[in-house]
């Protein structure tokens, strides 16, 4: 790859997209570019409406890996890829797409992103943040009533009958094959700081050639 990716994963809540945005901001947009695994939601359109609300969206089968493999791949090739825009609210790609043009550092981010092997592979880092489950509930309730405006108790019976026992089966098991765990997104952290010198180390080799 002409640009090293980071895969950056953990249970619903950990702080995924924080800890990306985190990165972004300190080492800035020209030198980062963020995929969020969301954006790669299999199309539900061809499903009626209430079928596709039905859908269990926290299991592998929900994500289109080979369109995110694919691009990938032509992202080395070409240095520029259009990315797929979801909409949470009919589970389905809008016609718009976001352009990526490549930068020396890509994060792929989500609770999906490290799971697939042959994309994982591509990967030279792999990150799993590592947050107490009671701590991610609380920050999932809170970002689905704001966000999604949904009420708290479906979200709690979400959480625990649907969410958790995905997060067991398929999400904490990445654990074993990440290469740096964080326990909380901040520079009081060393393994946060070791995040912040690899990519510095990544973006100075990049000046200099």
């Amino acid at each position: 790859m002409n640009f090293k990716i980071i895969g950056i994963t953990g249970g619903s809540g950990s702080g995924k997209t924080y800890l990306s945005n985190t990165l972004l901001n300190k080492f800035g947009e020209e030198n980062i570019n963020i995929i969020q695994m969301d954006s790669y939601y299999n199309d539900l359109k061809y499903l009626p409406m209430s079928e596709r609300e039905k859908s269990n969206f926290d299991q592998p089968k929900a994500f289109d890996f080979n369109l995110l493999l694919t691009q990938l791949n032509i992202f080395n090739q070409k240095g520029s890829i259009k990315i797929p825009v979801y909409d949470y609210k009919t589970h389905t790609r809008k016609n718009k797409t976001n352009k990526l043009i490549s930068k020396p550092v890509l994060i792929i981010e989500g609770i999906f992103a490290v799971y697939n092997d042959q994309i994982r592979e591509l990967m030279d880092l792999v990150v799993f943040i590592d947050i107490k489950n009671n701590i991610r509930k609380k920050r999932r309730i809170e970002r689905d009533m704001i966000q999604r405006k949904r009420t708290k108790e479906s979200i709690i019976y979400q959480y625990e009958n649907i969410v958790e026992p995905m997060q067991k089966k398929y999400i904490f098991p990445m654990k074993n094959k990440s290469d740096l765990i964080l326990k909380e997104n901040s520079e009081k952290s060393n393994e946060f700081n070791i995040l912040t010198d690899y990519i510095s180390k990544i973006i100075n080799k990049n000046e200099k050639d």
